[in-house]
Formats: C-alpha cells, structure tokens, sequence
C-alpha cells in the first residue's frame, strides 16, 4: 500500500507541475519614448519574481509568466519615469505597450531634462516644436528644417530646401516608409502651395544632412523621414487664419484607427505684398488619411491616401520696381495685359503589410502609386520703361528727362502639360541577431511620363525685336518637348546595426551595401555606407560620429531632359539616354557636448563634411525653377562646417541656434565656378519662449541670415558670367495667448472646458523688418544689347491671426 501511496504522490506533484505549466500568460509588447521612437535596454519584470526581460533595439520584448489572479509589470529604463501595470487575471497573450517619459526634476522652479543621444546620422525633430512658429506655411516641417544647419531655403513661401550644396531634386522624404513626390512643372513659390506632409498627422521627424543609411534611396543631399502617427482614442484640431485653415479628426477603437486632415490655403493677401500688382487669385486643397487595423499582434495593415489640387491664377495689371544704390538708383515699371493659370493635381496612396514572424524577424509589404497631372499655362504682355529715380519717364517715354536707359514690349508664352505616374512593389524585413539588427529590402518602380510643353519669349526694344533679324521676326526664347515614354528601377540593399558596450564606452555601428538598376539608360549603382558612433564611458557628455559612402543622383525626369538648338536658337527637348548618375562621396566626422547652464540644458553640435562630386549635370536656378543641361559634363567639390547650440528655455520646448560655412565648386567647360547652390554662410535662429509673469503668452521667433546665391542672366551659363544675389535677411514672430492652457497631468477640467486639450489664439509678424529680399532677376535689353538685372522681390511685411484648438 505504501508503494502505491508513493506512485500515487508522484503522479499528483507531476500532474500539478504539468497543469502550472499550461497555465501560462505570454506577454510582449513595445516600448517607446515620449516621441515614439523605440525604447533599448529598457527592463521588464513581473513584481515579486525573478522574471524579467529586456527591450530590443526596436523597442519590443516578450516573457512568459504563471497565471495568477493578479499580475503587476514593471517598466523600468535609466533616465526615465518608472511605470507599472496591474493584470486582473489574464490568460493567453496579453500585448502591453508603454509610453516611457523621461525623469524630470527641478531646479529653481524650472523643468529640466536630459537629452537623447544621437548614435547615428539621423536627427530626431520634435513634432511639436512648429505647431505655433511663425511661418507664411502654417507651422510646416520644412519651415522648420530651415532653420537647421546646413539647410537652405532663400524663399517663404516654398516649402523647397536645399542640404549642404545640393539642389531641391537631391532630397528624399518618406512619409510611413514609402517615398513620395513633388510636382516637376512648379518654377514660383506662388505656384507651390501646401506641402505634401500635413504637419497636424506628423508623429515623429527624422531628418539626415548626409551620411545616410542604406535603406533610403539613391539621392545625394539628405532624407527627411516621416512617420504619420496614431491616435490614442477620439481626437481632433482646428485651426483657422487669415490665409487658410486645417481640421483633423482622428480615432481609434483598438484594432482600427483612422487619423483624417484636411487643408485649405489661399494666400491672396501675402501675395498682394510683391512688386507685380493684379488680381492674385490661388486656391490650394489638401485631404490625407492614414488608417490602420491590427487583426492581431502579428499581423498589422495601414493604408496612406493623398489627394492634393493647388491652383494659381493671377492677371497681372502694373509692377513698379526700385532698385540700384543710392548712386544709381533705377526704375523698372510694367503695364500689363493677360493672365496665368495654373493647376497642379496629385493623388497618392500607399498599402503597407506589416507581419511578425518571430520574436527577432518581421516581414513588410510596401505598395505605393503615385499621379500628378499638371498644367502651366499663361499668355502674357507688357510695356516696360526702364528709368534713372528721379525721372519723369515710367508711363510716357515722351515726358523723360534724359534718365530713360530702356523702353520696350515682350510676351511670354506657355502652354506645359505634364502626366506622370509612379509605381512601387517592395519587400523589407528585419531579423535581430543578439546585439545585431539586419534590415533588408528589394523595391520594384516602374515610371510613366507624357508631356507636352511649347514656351515661347518675344521681346523688342525700341521697335527692334531682339535678337535682330532683319529678314524675320525671331523669338528671344523658344522650347518645345514631346514625350512619352515609361522606364523600370529595381533596388536592393542590406545593412546592420551593431550596438554594443564596453570598458572604452558604448559603440553604435550601421554598415550597408545598395544596389540599384535603371533599365532607361542600362545603368548599374552599388552603394557602401557606413557609419559609427562612440560615447566615452569617462566623459559620457561627449558623442563622437563618422559617416562615409558613396551615393548616387539617380535621374528622374527634370535631369536627362537635353535641350537641342536649331540654327535659330529655337530648343527642342530630347531625352538623354547616355545620362548617367550623379555620383557623390561623403565623409562626415561630428560630435555631440551636453552640458548644464543657468540651471538649464543644453547640446552643442558640430559636423566637419567633405563631398567629391562627379559626374555632375549642370543646372541653372531661376527662382524654384532648375533647368538642367541633360548631359553629365562637369566634376566638383562641397565643404563646410555646420554648428548647433541647442536648449530647452522653456520646458517641454526646444530652441536652437545654427551657423553654417560651406563652399561648394565644380569645373564647368573648364572653368572653376561656385555651383548654383554656393551659399558660403548661414546663421539661424529658433527661438521660443513665455513672459515671466504671464505664462499663458508664448513667444516664438524664426530668423534667418544667408548669404545670396549666385545667379547669371538666362540661356547662359556661370562659365560665361555670374554674379551673386544679395544676402536673405527675415525675421519672422508670432505671440501666442492659452485661452485654455494645455492640459497638464493631474489637472482635470469640468464642464465643457473637458472636451478640449487646449485652445490658441496668436498673431503673427511675418517679415518684421519689412526687408525686400531678392528670389529671382527679370532680365531687360537695350537697344545697345546691355541688359538690366531688375529684382523680382519676395513678399513684404505681413501680419497674421491665427486661432488654434485641440480636442
């Protein structure tokens, strides 16, 4: 009986261990900072064991523990809030993601925090640092990043940039991981309208001036990463001013989220502020949608849709410009007759399928089509006197008092019509190896393009029409383009990140290779990248990075396009198909210093970057408009150095200061001359801050000294001849009052005043010293074949109102 008793005891200890074995909870989950970028290192634990994990570099983790009644979770991560989570008897898997917030403490009644270590050649942006800046875009992302060093934007009200040297074409931005486009035929800021990102749905902002990954595609200047984000639960912001207005509705019922905005701008008062007066006329609409659904904790599909309609119609009557120097002054007045009108229609949608594997591997499916339907056309007219101040000429050449240096007629003409479509497929995973983290990806493109375009310039000047012909009347200035045709790219890479410590101190490592193909001209890139970053164990204040590699300029539509002269000048566009890739090699050696000032924090930031440039096309700038040789004849160079002092004066808010030297060169037919985007200093300001004794007034301040670019009359190169613009000068504020203040943790509001997070009411100086920065030259010829460089100044002193509300 005994034995049997034993067996008896076996079976029932073995049956019990079996039975809590089963009875098991799996959790997992991710872990991100207050900007939702993933959370390393950070420890998860079941309260009261010794069962634990720890977050991998994107942020995810997973653990088994016993099933009990009750389960407390522990989050924990140095430098932030501890958080706990209490499980009232779960079962199965039971996914738990947190939002850690970096530990605050004070100091003399002011907020202080520690700031993240930047450990590769991405810069992490705030997103709600522009959300009350001043600018004529409404709180853009690229307002923003003008501000940054080595980034250059010469004109408010085009959302365009250019990094360290290179042109507008050499920038890439993914919006959700899928690259997007701009419209090709826009050559104005007034035509421009609204950017393609809708600052009210950004999540968070990444942005590289060079030494990039190898995931991001073949452009040589930088990448500006987006990622739209979710919504917690019902949400919404209104905003309203006197240029346009935005709403945003978001939602969210745990496995289907859905965050909508759309936008309106009409900037007809701004405009009114040029030299060249009529009746301005621009309408620009913008609806996006981001949604989401996640069936499971595996599986998760998101869908992002974009339809954009800008339109620009402007009759111009009369423009009077004053320029020269006080020694000699001029006089450029026009009298105009005809009209613009332009329309540019883009529609944009992305599906991504995202599948988790296993704990160290996911798969994504990333699908896009891109379509943008343009039409420039205009016919314009008009009589032009050119004036010494002071004279009585300008209307009536027969009333001048000797100071008349020009009279004359032209018409410009324009008739462009441009149908493009883009299409993707790709393939991108991730698999982590211990400290590694592999990410791979293949991306299939394929590019339809139709054109029709026929511009034409005629110009005369004391009845003779230039240039002179006596047998015909020949235009200054014809182009005509017919195409249609599709091309195909396929791109692969691979890269790793290995992070590791040691006794030296913490090492962050991205190395990659990327290899594209482009069947329109047989062309085969491949493209090493790497990086490193070092944190001294002794001296953790200090952040040293190095980047290298070697990128390309892959051609997309406006690059191979050649124009071809006839024995009369006329120019007929032919497509390139010898063009080959820009090529470009970055070295970048930079550093981060954190330190601690008036009981405040602050970063300085410093980045020393040499490019070899080859195989270069060369381009001419007027205005926004780039106008490409189409032919790979020219080799060059930039170097610089960029410096960011950057603080939080006020908590929660991040100011900056940024200086930047560069040169850029390059041999053009021989001759050594400063590319078109030669801008040899920049100095910035980003400034925010609230009055002492009233915290609900918030000043903001956007100021920007560059120095001018140089420019050459048209149809002619800067081997021939080029002068330089005059500096950028700008200073725009904006004042900012809470009616309702932000709601802050442990204050709940009654009434009606609990359906709102916050409501702004601001007002804003735009161009306060009311300075006439020069954007472009209208070029005027003289019987005797001198011409006249007459400024095309940028926009005035502008004031703004603006309401703001977030529920």
């Amino acid at each position: 009986m005994s034995i049997i008793r034993h067996i008896l005891l076996i079976f029932s200890i073995l049956s019990t261990l079996i039975a809590s074995a089963a009875e098991q909870v799996k959790l997992h989950g991710k872990v991100v900072d207050e900007k939702d970028e993933p959370l390393e290192f950070a420890t998860i634990r079941i309260d009261k064991t010794a069962i634990g994990a720890t977050s991998g570099i994107d942020g995810s983790y997973s653990l088994v523990a016993p099933k009990n009644d009750t389960i407390n979770v522990i989050f924990t991560c140095i430098g932030y809030k501890e958080i706990k989570r209490r499980l009232i008897d779960p079962s199965d898997d039971v996914t738990i993601n947190v939002k850690m917030l970096h530990t605050s403490y004070e100091i003399m009644e002011v907020e202080v925090s520690d700031f993240k270590k930047q450990t590769d050649q991405m810069q992490k942006i705030d997103t709600k640092i522009g959300k009350l800046s001043p600018d004529v875009s409404g709180g853009s992302v690229e307002a923003m990043l003008a501000t940054m060093a080595g980034v250059n934007s010469s004109n408010e009200m085009s959302s365009q940039y250019s990094v360290r040297g290179g042109t507008y074409d050499e920038n890439s931005v993914y919006i959700n991981g899928t690259e997007v486009y701009r419209p090709q035929l826009v050559s104005s800021g007034q035509q421009e309208g609204l950017s393609i990102i809708n600052p009210d749905m950004v999540g968070s902002i990444g942005f590289s001036t060079g030494g990039f990954a190898a995931e991001y595609s073949d452009k040589m200047s930088s990448v500006l990463d987006i990622t739209y984000r979710e919504p917690e639960a019902f949400e919404g912001a209104v905003s309203a001013s006197l240029m346009g207005g935005s709403v945003t509705i978001g939602t969210n019922s745990r496995k289907f989220s859905s965050l909508q905005g759309f936008r309106y701008k009409r900037n007809a008062s701004l405009l009114s502020t040029m030299d060249a007066k009529g009746e301005y006329d621009p309408n620009f609409l913008d609806y996006q949608v981001n949604l989401i659904f996640k069936p499971s904790s595996k599986f998760r599909a998101s869908f992002l849709g974009n339809i954009a309609i800008n339109n620009y119609n402007f009759t111009p009557t009369s423009r009077q410009t004053n320029f020269g120097t006080s020694e000699d002054a001029k006089q450029f007045k026009v009298f105009f007759d005809g009209w613009e009108k332009d329309r540019f229609e883009t529609y944009f949608g992305a599906l991504n399928l995202d599948y988790i594997l296993s704990r160290s591997t996911s798969l994504s499916l990333i699908t896009s089509g891109y379509l943008t339907n343009e039409l420039v056309s205009y016919d314009i007219s008009g009589e032009y006197w050119l004036d010494q101040a002071g004279t009585t000429g300008g209307g009536n050449p027969d009333d001048a008092i000797g100071g008349e240096l020009g009279v004359g007629r032209y018409h410009e003409h324009a008739r462009n019509r441009l149908k493009m479509s883009v299409l993707s497929v790709g393939l991108k995973g991730y698999t982590g190896i211990k400290q590694h983290k592999l990410t791979y990806g293949f991306t299939y493109k394929h590019e339809n393009v139709y054109e029709r375009a026929r511009e034409w310039e005629l110009r005369d000047s004391a009845g003779f029409t230039l240039p002179t012909n006596p047998d015909a009347i020949q235009m200054i200035y014809t182009m005509t383009s017919r195409q249609d045709f599709s091309s195909n790219r396929i791109a692969l890479f691979v890269q790793d990140s290995y992070r590791f410590n040691s006794k030296a101190g913490y090492f962050s490592i991205n190395a990659g290779l990327r290899y594209s193909y482009w069947d329109f001209n047989k062309e085969s890139l491949v493209s090493p990248r790497a990086s490193v970053a070092f944190v001294p164990e002794q001296f953790n204040s200090w952040t040293f990075r190095f980047a290298t590699g070697l990128y390309y300029q892959s051609p997309f539509y406006k690059e191979y396009r050649q124009p071809v002269a006839d024995e009369m000048g006329a120019e007929t566009i032919v497509l390139n198909k010898d063009i080959k890739s820009e090529q470009s090699i970055h070295f970048i050696l930079g550093g981060d210093y954190t330190f601690r000032a008036f009981g405040r924090p602050f970063k300085l930031s410093a980045e020393a970057y040499y490019k070899k440039l080859n195989n270069l096309i060369p381009y001419e700038i007027d205005n926004l408009k780039i106008v490409y040789s189409g032919v790979n004849q020219s080799n060059g160079y930039t170097y610089g150095l960029d410096m960011k002092l950057f603080g939080q004066f006020v908590p929660g808010t991040d100011s900056w200061i940024s200086f930047s030297l560069m040169k850029t060169n390059e041999n053009l037919n021989g001759v050594n001359v400063p590319r078109p985007t030669d801008q040899r200093y920049s100095l910035a300001l980003f400034f925010t801050d609230y009055f002492p004794k009233f915290p609900k007034l918030k000043f903001s301040l956007r100021g920007i000294l560059s120095d001018g670019l140089p420019t050459t009359a048209p149809h002619l190169t800067r081997d021939k001849s080029y002068f330089r613009a005059p500096s950028y000068k700008r200073i725009d504020i904006g004042l900012s009052y809470a009616l309702l203040s932000p709601l802050e943790e442990g204050a709940p509001r009654t009434g009606i005043h609990r359906y709102f997070k916050s409501i702004w009411l601001g007002v804003d100086c735009f161009n306060l010293l009311d300075i006439s920065n020069v954007n472009s030259y209208y070029w005027v010829t003289d019987v005797n074949n001198i011409q006249y460089a007459v400024p095309n100044y940028l926009t005035r002193r502008q004031f703004n109102i603006r309401l703001s509300i977030d529920f």
